[in-house]
């Protein structure tokens, strides 16, 4: 072996492959450490949010209002009914109001419960060990009245989610009559047709 080889082997061997390490494990460290994100396909903005910051009944309210909100935009955005919804749709105004409030005014919502629990003044909270198991920790956005009103702002941002869940609701049944409908008429015009 050549001493410029057996340089290059010591290079990969002691230079490359620890560096290799290192990096790697900081990688696979920095993976498995990291807060467990939102996911919701619907409402991609709030993927950027720890599901720890957020109560449990919230999480279940956004979890309905994700699988709603992905069905009603398929109902009122793929009028072609190819699947996907693209240019070739035909844009209606109950689709506009559907994406803005799942692309503006939920995460907004949330953001502003999250600057109200970042408010809290109290940095070294009390942990109370219960024997239920909850990751959130209650603060003075889920026990202090807002001024000038009787909630809270958890009561407050479950407020807005219980309207824009009901509000989709009625759109779901809507649609659902609507299809409905449509099934019945042309139910009645293939039975006049072939008693013709």
């Amino acid at each position: 072996m050549t001493q410029a080889t057996a340089m290059v082997l010591m290079f990969i061997m002691y230079g490359l492959l620890p560096a290799a390490g290192i990096y790697l494990g900081y990688r696979g460290i920095k993976k498995l450490t990291q807060p467990k994100m939102l996911e919701y396909k619907a409402m991609p903005q709030l993927g950027f949010i720890p599901e720890k910051s957020l109560p449990p009944e919230v999480k279940q309210k956004l979890d309905s209002i994700n699988d709603k909100g992905e069905k009603l935009k398929m109902l009122y955005g793929d009028t072609n009914n190819d699947g996907v919804i693209d240019d070739s749709d035909a844009v209606t105004e109950t689709y506009i109001m559907i994406k803005n409030v799942m692309d503006t005014h939920i995460p907004e919502a949330v953001a502003d419960y999250r600057r109200l629990h970042d408010l809290d003044s109290a940095p070294n909270k009390t942990v109370v060990i219960s024997a239920e198991k909850s990751s959130y920790a209650s603060s003075r956005a889920d026990t202090t009245k807002i001024k000038n009103s009787d909630m809270t702002g958890r009561e407050a941002l479950l407020e807005v989610l219980n309207t824009v869940e009901t509000q989709f609701d009625d759109l779901l049944d809507a649609a659902y009559h609507q299809d409905g409908q449509k099934l019945l008429a042309t139910n009645r015009y293939l039975q006049q047709r072939f008693e013709k």
